[in-house]
């Protein structure tokens, strides 16, 4: 009877335990066996008109064409798969499956009922009603590529795939193409002789251009996810402009040109070249640089001041470089805070007197920086934008011919203005106006001003959300295209949507529904049709696959659903969907969202520690939001873990009086509140055992996963820092300052150095030897002040390797073994 009980033990202890060699084997094999290509997350639609075609894919290699008439809201097989299929192979003698028709170059007519395609070469014509195919005769001209003579910036698709476009020159002359990216900035490719063709590689969303050796833009194409010809043609003749005469002014002023001699401001006049000396204040630590803002009218120039920053060189040793034996010392300038930054003082002066313009710079005297300068059309003055050291006040400062400053536009603050994340401007000169982002009001908001006076005619957007990001500004209809996030007041308030809204505020609507988010960015442009009626939208959640549809742009009205993909096949491959979860703050109040991850052999019956990835840096969210695998998380999770990842307050875009939490207390990183959302996560799902918790994170993450064992102990039991910018005023000088101001006694206070002498739990401190993102000597800074407090931790220096070395594959697994260890309580990878 004893040998029984203890070998029912035993078997007992092997199937429950965790960490072992088998859940290593399942967490490393995670990423392939689930690289699995996902159908129907895609639509690249071929407009025309109102209505537009596209490729589906249906499954890996296999695909079907989907005609929609948005007028109609109609979704359907563009043609039928099987008949074509079938008419390919009695005209050709060549099988075709209907799932992978391979055609090129189509043309769906949804009025006259027919699709024209290239197959095998040749050209080809369907109805659609009576399944009649014919060969279309050479005398036919081909269709046309719709093609664009404006330039735009290429997009970023989700899962854009490699695709080509075949451009043949069909021009008297060469052409010149260029990739356009995502700036618009142009970058040359080939030159084509006439009559000559090239198959450019690219991908889909990227844009090309093609124009004349004299820049005259013959057209402008987008990548497809199938391949796309481009035949590049002549444009038709234009009548030539007739130029009215312009009268010169015999009695003009000589025009004089600024530069730089010996760190100060010349003039020199063009025709005579006589030199005068504008400036004597310059020296070679604070001189002029050679660039100038000139008037319109010429009678005035604005020149810049310098003062360079200062050295700060931050060393470190490779120990061991690839390419030698020996160690290496390297060095590099990296500004802390505190540190004498680059600082640029505008300078005006008068081109009839010859000489400076005093200025009083009360309105500018401590700048972190001094930017944008522009004068107005009248030249009666020009403004600037400054952005004050401290981060706490923001403004346009406006200066007259004359040199008196005054104030246009400002934002101030008791603790930060967000310059990084949130702010955007820009002028509307057509109409002398100013469009402003704020958080005047404690969310981000657009204003609209009078850029001459400074007045301000109304607030545009507001409510209890936030404007994310300008898509587009159209003077001409005065509406504004934007981003929010928020907005719909019974979804995750991260989740972005698109929304317009008119100057006066009046017209305020959503283009997109749907419970899901889309990109932040604009450069991720959203599917608008030619005629600017329609919008195909794709949206996700981190629990559900992405979907497409089709949306009305003037009212937000659903037209149809078109796509939505499925990640059954991910989850039987061993991937478990993340679950969703909110719960209140410190306050009570506020609700607090994250993600639980459960192992793919999650046991309900069992208890599991509890890990959470943490990342609290301001300047953003971190939670995962949209669609995607989060294969290091649930690495970790396969060997035995609930893994937790929660946006606590010190975080953005939940409004101003949420991310002030972090005010010049970083190592708050919104503990309370994630403490608060385990608990209440734990309260229904007891597998959660919250006395076995870790923590994990890298760079701000880092100093947080730390700060989580120093300040609450009591809870965090187990740690993994990676690369920490553990003390504020050992790290980059911007990150730092945006958040915690100037140096004071704070940063001190935040240190996880000062407080390293309460550490209570098991740490590992893990660092890249060449870090040149976080000076290394800031973990070491840590270990240092361990060792003094007599306090037991581990660290890894990974040799030769930098920011971010905790996700090489040797300290990923070391981090894993550290959680099993002590977690667990077992030997990693044993049986």
């Amino acid at each position: 009877m004893m040998k029984r009980i203890a070998l029912f033990s035993i078997l007992s202890l092997a199937t429950f335990a965790q960490g072992t060699k088998s859940d290593y084997e399942r967490a490393a094999s995670l990423a392939k066996r689930t690289d699995i290509p996902m159908a129907r997350t895609r639509v690249e639609p071929q407009w025309q008109g109102d209505s537009f075609w596209y490729r589906a894919e249906t499954e890996p290699g296999r695909h079907e064409f989907i005609f929609v008439d948005c007028t109609k809201g109609t979704r359907a097989l563009a043609f039928d798969h099987k008949k074509l299929a079938e008419a390919l192979f009695e005209a050709t003698r060549k099988g075709v499956d209907p799932s992978r028709l391979p055609l090129e170059r189509l043309t769906v007519n949804g009025e006259e009922n027919w699709v024209r395609f290239h197959y095998e070469r040749t050209r080809w014509h369907f109805a659609r009603d009576t399944g009649v195919l014919r060969e279309l005769p050479d005398d036919i001209a081909p269709e046309a590529v719709p093609a664009d003579l404006k330039p735009r910036p290429s997009r970023t698709l989700a899962d854009a795939a490699d695709t080509h476009i075949v451009f043949t020159n069909k021009t008297s002359g060469p052409v010149q193409t260029f990739w356009l990216d995502e700036t618009a900035g142009r970058h040359p490719y080939m030159r084509l002789k006439p009559g000559e063709a090239h198959k450019q590689h690219t991908f889909a969303g990227h844009v090309w251009l093609a124009e004349t050796a004299a820049g005259i833009i013959l057209g402008v194409y987008e990548g497809r996810f199938e391949e796309l010809h481009a035949d590049i043609v002549e444009l038709p003749a234009q009548p030539k402009k007739v130029e009215k005469e312009t009268k010169t002014d015999s009695a003009e002023k000589p025009v004089w040109k600024p530069f730089v001699r010996d760190f100060n401001v010349w003039i020199k006049h063009r025709e005579s070249g006589e030199e005068v000396q504008l400036s004597r204040d310059g020296v070679k630590d604070d001189a002029y640089s050679g660039q100038f803002q000139i008037s319109p009218d010429g009678s005035r120039f604005v020149a810049m001041q310098v003062k360079p920053e200062q050295e700060h060189k931050v060393y470190f040793v490779e120990s061991s470089p690839k390419d030698q034996v020996q160690p290496k010392l390297h060095e590099h300038q990296y500004l802390k805070p505190g540190d004498r930054i680059r600082t640029e003082r505008p300078r005006l002066f008068d081109l009839a007197k010859r000489a400076p313009i005093p200025l009083n710079d009360e309105l500018f005297s401590k700048p972190w920086d001094i930017g944008e300068v522009r004068w107005a059309a009248d030249s009666s003055r020009f403004t600037f934008l400054y952005n004050e050291r401290g981060h706490q006040v923001l403004r346009i400062v406006n200066v007259t011919a004359d040199g008196s400053a005054t104030t246009l536009v400002e934002d101030k603050s008791a603790t930060f203005v967000d310059y990084s994340q949130k702010h955007w401007h820009q002028w509307l000169d057509g109409s002398g106006e100013l469009l402003w982002s704020s958080e005047r009001d404690g969310w981000n908001h657009l204003y609209l001003f009078d850029a001459k006076t400074g007045a301000m005619k109304n607030q545009i957007t507001k409510g209890t959300w936030n404007v994310r990001n300008v898509d587009r500004v159209d003077e001409e209809k005065r509406q504004l295209w934007l981003r929010v996030s928020g907005a719909i007041p019974e979804q995750d308030p991260y989740y972005i949507h698109l929304a317009r809204v008119n100057f006066d505020g009046a017209g305020f609507t959503l283009i997109t529904g749907g419970d899901g988010t889309r990109a932040e960015s604009r450069k991720t442009a959203a599917s608008f049709s030619p005629n600017g009626k329609w919008l195909v939208d794709n949206y996700s959640r981190v629990d559900m696959a992405p979907v497409t549809e089709v949306r009305n742009v003037e009212t937000g009205a659903l037209v149809c659903e078109l796509e939505r993909a499925n990640a059954d096949a991910t989850v039987a491959a061993g991937w478990t969907m993340p679950e969703r979860f909110s719960a209140k703050a410190r306050d009570g109040k506020t609700d607090i969202f994250g993600i639980i991850i459960r192992p793919s052999n999650f046991d309900p019956a069992k208890k599991y520690p509890v890990i959470e990835e943490i990342y609290a840096g301001p300047h953003g969210a971190f939670v995962p939001k949209a669609w995607g695998k989060q294969i290091r998380q649930h690495m970790i999770a396969e060997l035995g873990f609930i893994v937790v990842q929660i946006d606590g307050m010190g975080t953005n875009f939940r409004g101003k009086a949420f991310q002030d939490v972090a005010w010049r207390n970083i190592k708050d990183a919104g503990f309370p509140d994630r403490i608060a959302w385990m608990r209440a996560a734990a309260e229904s799902r007891p597998w959660m055992d919250l006395t076995r918790v870790g923590i994990y994170g890298g760079s701000a993450g880092g100093q947080n996963a730390l700060a989580g064992l120093l300040h609450h102990g009591d809870f965090y039991k187990v740690g993994v820092a990676d690369c920490g910018c553990h003390d504020n005023r050992m790290d980059k000088i911007w990150w730092n300052e945006a958040w915690m101001g100037e140096v004071g006694p704070w940063y001190a206070d935040n240190s996880n150095v000062t407080h390293a002498h309460k550490l209570t739990g098991k740490l590992l401190l893990v660092v890249g030897e060449v870090d040149t993102n976080v000076d290394p000597a800031s973990t070491m800074q840590v270990a240092n002040a361990l060792i003094k407090a007599d306090k037991d931790f581990d660290l890894l220096i990974m040799p030769s390797t930098n920011h971010g070395s905790a996700e090489t594959p040797y300290a990923s697994r070391r981090r894993m073994d550290f959680f099993v260890r002590n977690l667990h309580g077992t030997e990693p990878r044993k049986p």
